[in-house]
């Protein structure tokens, strides 16, 4: 445990200790919560509630427990999960649904790192534990193109092409109806949902998040449309799209037509990793991946090509 003593600042007071503490310290409200119902908070001495109001001046005491350190992800064998190049400094592969790229809390299931571990693959150890070698990630409803650090000198230097922008990150989605214009930028700030933690939305004050997209084809239902991600938000496709009332079929998180997703058979969103391109960290030439659909996205444009 950590104990941190700190003035209130004029900008909280008067605000209840739950808010005013979650923004003071950036956790959850949930976490202050429960340091509150503990005991581990007190204000000038005095133990505070969560609905307690804060003073500007006063000393908040506050009790922190340690952070918890997750152990290696376990080596857990993913079936369908190909290899499309690897040497000694990076692996890419063809991740299928359902695969996580990482451990994270609430998270149970197969994993990209742990596939690798069973398969002998080692990785980069830079990075958190449960996460080392990862220098991006896909939703687990996502399947596609994905690069692993195998070297730490690689983990480096991907990790900064990613921040930088320089790679080329390229995406398949099957949209519903159609967008207008059918080629088009999508300039939108993304943050936290903000009545709903576990999804993002487009937000006034978010993080700038910019998607470019031309249309492929276009069903009667549907549009194929191709992306080139200028930033790298999460959810950011899905939710841009979902701003546009055009989100990717079969996404019922971010209001896809339940009804349209059962009629072509689809149990997730119709997101797919198509290419991915980037300087190789050893010797910096320039290297390109792609991936062909899966067979549940493919069937689902069979589908749809059949009705239009």
């Amino acid at each position: 445990m950590s104990a941190r003593t700190l003035p209130v600042p004029d900008g909280l007071d008067g605000m209840r200790v739950d808010a005013g503490l979650a923004k003071l310290l950036g956790l959850s409200r949930t976490a202050v919560v429960a340091l509150t119902e503990s005991g581990d908070v007190s204000l000038d001495g005095r133990p505070a509630g969560k609905s307690d109001r804060l003073v500007a001046g006063a000393w908040l005491e506050v009790t922190l427990p340690e952070p918890e350190h997750p152990a290696p992800p376990p080596a857990e064998p993913v079936p369908g999960m190909a290899i499309l190049h690897e040497d000694d400094d990076i692996i890419v592969v063809n991740k299928p649904v359902g695969v996580a790229a990482h451990p994270s809390p609430g998270w149970t299931g197969p994993t990209v790192v742990g596939g690798l571990t069973a398969a002998g693959v080692r990785v980069s150890t830079s990075g958190s534990a449960e996460r080392q070698g990862v220098v991006h990630r896909l939703d687990v409803g996502t399947t596609g193109v994905m690069v692993v650090a195998k070297s730490e000198h690689a983990y480096t230097v991907l990790k900064r092409a990613f921040k930088e922008r320089t790679v080329e990150k390229g995406y398949h989605a099957l949209v519903q109806g159609h967008p207008d214009p059918t080629d088009g930028t999508i300039d939108a700030p993304i943050d936290r949902h903000p009545k709903h933690d576990y999804k993002f939305a487009v937000v006034a004050a978010g993080r700038p998040s910019v998607t470019h997209y031309r249309t492929l084809e276009a069903f009667r239902a549907a549009t194929l449309v191709d992306i080139r991600l200028e930033t790298g938000r999460t959810h950011q496709i899905r939710v841009h799209f979902a701003a546009l009332r055009h989100p990717c079929v079969g996404d019922l998180t971010y209001g896809a037509d339940p009804v349209l997703a059962k009629r072509l058979a689809l149990t997730r969103q119709w997101l797919h990793a198509r290419r991915l391109g980037f300087d190789h960290p050893a010797d910096g030439r320039w290297v390109e991946f792609t991936s062909e659909y899966p067979d549940d996205l493919r069937a689902a444009l069979d589908r749809l090509a059949a009705e239009s």
